[in-house]
């Protein structure tokens, strides 16, 4: 696929090349220009699939490009570049039809996950050419997506001053931002994503729209997706008439599209959209998962002390190294016992349990010099199918984890002997001449005797002096084929000094004296 790239600005086109993850994509060709009139013979040459354009440009500018390649009959998709002030330019980027916008200073994540939508939208395009899309798609797509945005980034402007944003929002959704108190709600959607993975964002987008229809015929306030959090869409109220209704109204329609029960988490009134969201969050963060409640308020939130694997950490510890699973699962049951005994359990304790065994398992990984390791178990999945929060599935996920770790430390545990007593036997065959005795294995490799003897001896099925004194007399039986070499001189390669000693070892271990060995290589 070929794609251009249009911008006055040569750092844009630069940071555009360099931001894109262009071979993940299949784009194996990038053409550059600064205006529109340059563009334009680029694309009638080259026929680009992807164009990425500025709206402010010398001679020809944005818009007038888009209007040429509306009329054209090429069939590409288009992505504006636009700087945070040019909303009159989106609005005539989305009437010619434009797929997306990018908004400066380019977001790398939201630049690759545009141009993998783009693609997409080429190729559906590309497969229903002949019956054309209907001017109002795109319009429809690119709307939501801007206000998406835009109230997205609300969410950390901690100031009462929307004079910048007034103006929009008032010709959009006939409200002046700066005139009313908020209210924020709060909707998880991770219970469900990977249950519904081969059609979430249709249903995403479609529950969006109902949501907003519901909130648009009662002048209630806005619901968006967060694109600064995952897995959250917001409910943004700038009235809270009628709020217990509207809520009730909105959980319906989610368990009509997804068949899931969900929660509304909703915050505090607030005189700015910022600290309404942060009163919300806590509330999705602090209620009791273990209470299930259609909506959550801040009166629902109750101080409860933070149990944390923390104060478990040695029994813990000590068990995991013991490389039996039955060891961890008492100690296990001792801190689910206490959040079953105080019934309640949050997503912030929930972050800090994983916060801490991801701290924990860093640590023990650590111990046992363990750098790079097999992918990791990891045990998220405590939702029901209807949405609701399992408790067991909760123990079930974190003591799979746990046994996990166990097996992984276990494993590196044997492969980490194994290979000591495999060097041990590496270091008996090179230097097998030198004297060498047990003590100084022991030293040498930081073993105590007795657990070299145990597992030399496991692993090749005779002692250590056993196995030196094999390889001693495997080294004197080839030199003895040397008829120069006399015997004392092979005894003393060998790592032997005394030659009637090295005479009545090999006579032991051959069955022969080393003379006698040497007259069967004549005969």
């Amino acid at each position: 696929m070929k794609a251009i790239i249009i911008d006055d600005e040569k750092h844009v086109r630069e940071g555009l090349l360099l931001l894109g993850q262009w071979d993940k994509f299949g784009i194996d060709t990038i053409f550059e220009a600064e205006d529109g009139d340059e563009a334009i013979k680029l694309i009638n040459e080259h026929r680009p699939e992807i164009i990425f354009t500025d709206m402010r440009m010398p001679k020809r500018d944005g818009i007038a490009l888009l209007k040429w390649l509306h009329s054209s009959d090429i069939p590409s998709t288009t992505i504006v570049i636009s700087g945070y002030e040019d909303y009159e330019y989106m609005r005539n980027a989305i009437q010619y039809k434009s797929f997306d916008y990018i908004l400066k200073p380019i977001d790398p994540q939201i630049l690759n996950e545009t141009i993998e939508k783009a693609i997409k939208e080429w190729q559906a395009q590309e497969l229903i050419r002949k019956a054309r899309i209907e001017e109002t798609q795109v319009l429809d797509e690119a709307k939501p997506l801007y206000w998406d945005h835009f109230f997205s980034r609300l969410l950390t402007k901690h100031s009462d001053d929307y004079s910048i944003e007034t103006k929009r929002v008032k010709t959009e959704f006939n409200v002046d931002l700066n005139k009313v108190q908020y209210q924020a709600g709060v909707i998880s959607t991770k219970p469900f994503e990977k249950k519904l993975s081969d059609d979430l964002e249709g249903m995403l987008a479609t529950f969006l729209k109902k949501c907003n229809q519901l909130m648009r015929k009662n002048n209630a306030g806005v619901c968006f997706r967060n694109f600064q959090k995952d897995s959250e869409f917001v409910l943004l109220f700038w009235k809270q008439k009628d709020l217990a209704f509207m809520t009730e109204q909105i959980v319906s329609i989610f368990y009509q599209l997804f068949k899931f029960n969900s929660s509304v988490c909703l915050g505090g009134k607030a005189s700015n959209i910022a600290s309404a969201y942060i009163s919300a969050e806590k509330v999705h963060l602090n209620h009791n998962l273990m209470k299930r409640k259609m909506m959550i308020t801040e009166k629902d939130l109750s101080e409860i002390k933070m149990i944390t694997l923390f104060d478990f950490s040695q029994e813990l510890m000590w068990a995991i190294k013991s490389g039996n699973i039955e060891q961890i699962d008492p100690h296990l049951n001792e801190v689910f016992r206490l959040f079953e005994h105080a019934n309640h359990l949050t997503l912030e304790q929930i972050t800090n349990w994983e916060s801490e065994f991801e701290q924990l398992k860093k640590n023990w990984l650590h111990d046992y010099n363990i750098v790079d390791s097999e992918p990791f178990y990891i045990g998220n999945a405590y939702w029901l199918e209807d949405g609701s929060f399992s408790f067991s599935k909760f123990k079930e996920e974190k003591r799979n984890e746990f046994h996990h770790l166990i097996k992984m430390l276990s494993k590196a545990k044997y492969q980490k002997e194994k290979n000591s007593i495999q060097n041990i036997e590496e270091y008996l065959r090179t230097n097998y001449q030198d004297e060498i005795n047990l003590q100084e294995i022991a030293d040498r490799f930081f073993l105590s005797k007795e657990y070299i003897s145990r597992k030399f001896k496991q692993q090749y099925g005779e002692t250590l002096t056993d196995y030196l004194t094999k390889i001693r007399m495997e080294k004197a039986k080839e030199l003895l084929a040397n008829e120069h070499l006399k015997i004392y001189e092979v005894a003393y390669n060998v790592g032997y000094q005394n030659e009637k000693y090295f005479s009545k070892v090999f006579k032991k271990v051959v069955g022969i004296t080393p003379n006698e060995y040497k007259q069967t290589l004549v005969n």
